[in-house]
Protein backbone atom coordinates (compact mmCIF):
# COMPACT_ATOMS: atom_id res chain seq x y z
CA UNK A 1 0.00 0.00 0.00
CA UNK A 2 1.56 3.45 -0.95
CA UNK A 3 1.33 5.53 2.53
CA UNK A 4 1.17 8.91 0.58
CA UNK A 5 -2.03 7.60 -1.03
CA UNK A 6 -4.77 9.22 0.74
CA UNK A 7 -2.76 10.73 3.67
CA UNK A 8 -1.41 13.83 3.77
CA UNK A 9 2.23 13.04 4.54
CA UNK A 10 4.50 14.51 2.27
CA UNK A 11 1.85 17.65 1.87
CA UNK A 12 3.38 19.50 4.77
CA UNK A 13 5.01 23.19 5.25
CA UNK A 14 6.82 24.60 7.27
CA UNK A 15 6.37 27.32 9.93
CA UNK A 16 9.72 29.72 11.14
CA UNK A 17 8.80 31.74 14.00
CA UNK A 18 11.05 34.86 13.66
CA UNK A 19 12.96 36.04 16.98
CA UNK A 20 12.07 39.34 17.99
CA UNK A 21 14.18 41.77 19.97
CA UNK A 22 12.91 45.09 20.55
CA UNK A 23 14.71 47.90 20.83
CA UNK A 24 13.23 51.07 23.52
CA UNK A 25 13.07 53.42 20.06
CA UNK A 26 9.90 51.20 19.13
CA UNK A 27 8.10 52.17 22.79
CA UNK A 28 8.09 55.70 22.32
CA UNK A 29 4.46 55.62 20.90
CA UNK A 30 3.30 54.05 23.98
CA UNK A 31 3.63 50.63 22.39
CA UNK A 32 3.80 47.43 24.65
CA UNK A 33 6.90 44.75 24.03
CA UNK A 34 3.45 42.20 24.00
CA UNK A 35 1.88 43.67 21.82
CA UNK A 36 4.86 44.63 19.56
CA UNK A 37 6.28 41.15 19.48
CA UNK A 38 2.35 39.79 18.64
CA UNK A 39 2.09 42.34 15.77
CA UNK A 40 5.25 40.62 14.02
CA UNK A 41 4.34 37.18 14.37
CA UNK A 42 0.83 37.79 12.96
CA UNK A 43 1.84 40.11 10.60
CA UNK A 44 -1.07 40.41 7.13
CA UNK A 45 1.47 42.27 5.29
CA UNK A 46 5.01 42.49 5.14
CA UNK A 47 7.40 45.19 2.94
CA UNK A 48 10.68 44.78 2.51
CA UNK A 49 12.72 48.41 2.35
CA UNK A 50 15.48 49.96 1.85
CA UNK A 51 18.59 48.94 3.94
CA UNK A 52 17.84 46.10 5.72
CA UNK A 53 14.30 46.87 6.98
CA UNK A 54 11.31 45.77 7.12
CA UNK A 55 7.92 47.04 7.49
CA UNK A 56 5.31 44.63 9.50
CA UNK A 57 1.74 45.78 9.78
CA UNK A 58 0.05 43.31 12.13
CA UNK A 59 -2.53 43.30 14.61
CA UNK A 60 -1.57 43.88 18.59
CA UNK A 61 -3.29 41.64 21.02
CA UNK A 62 -6.79 43.94 20.89
CA UNK A 63 -7.00 43.39 17.20
CA UNK A 64 -5.83 47.09 16.44
CA UNK A 65 -3.16 47.05 13.47
CA UNK A 66 0.62 48.29 14.08
CA UNK A 67 3.26 49.28 11.91
CA UNK A 68 6.33 47.99 13.33
CA UNK A 69 10.06 48.65 11.55
CA UNK A 70 12.61 46.24 11.97
CA UNK A 71 16.24 45.82 11.17
CA UNK A 72 16.02 42.44 9.96
CA UNK A 73 19.76 40.30 9.50
CA UNK A 74 20.33 36.57 8.23
CA UNK A 75 18.47 33.52 9.93
CA UNK A 76 20.35 33.41 12.81
CA UNK A 77 19.86 37.14 13.82
CA UNK A 78 16.66 38.07 15.76
CA UNK A 79 14.95 41.28 13.89
CA UNK A 80 15.76 44.17 15.66
CA UNK A 81 11.96 46.52 16.04
CA UNK A 82 13.07 49.80 16.05
CA UNK A 83 9.77 51.51 15.49
CA UNK A 84 6.12 50.52 16.61
CA UNK A 85 2.78 52.56 16.61
CA UNK A 86 -0.98 52.32 15.37
CA UNK A 87 -0.98 51.62 11.42
CA UNK A 88 -1.27 55.17 9.64
CA UNK A 89 -3.57 55.46 6.30
CA UNK A 90 -0.67 55.46 4.05
CA UNK A 91 0.19 52.28 4.81
CA UNK A 92 -3.43 50.84 4.39
CA UNK A 93 -3.01 50.31 0.65
CA UNK A 94 -0.66 47.53 1.87
CA UNK A 95 -3.36 45.29 3.70
CA UNK A 96 -5.20 42.44 2.14
CA UNK A 97 -8.24 44.05 -0.05
CA UNK A 98 -6.99 47.89 1.03
CA UNK A 99 -7.00 50.29 -1.44
CA UNK A 100 -4.98 50.19 -4.74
Amino acid sequence: MNPRKGSTLGRGFVVRLRRVEIHSSALKHGMVPEDIEHAVRNSVAIDDLEDDLRLCLGPDRTGAVLEVISVVGDEDTAELVIHAMPMRDKYRRLLPGGPT
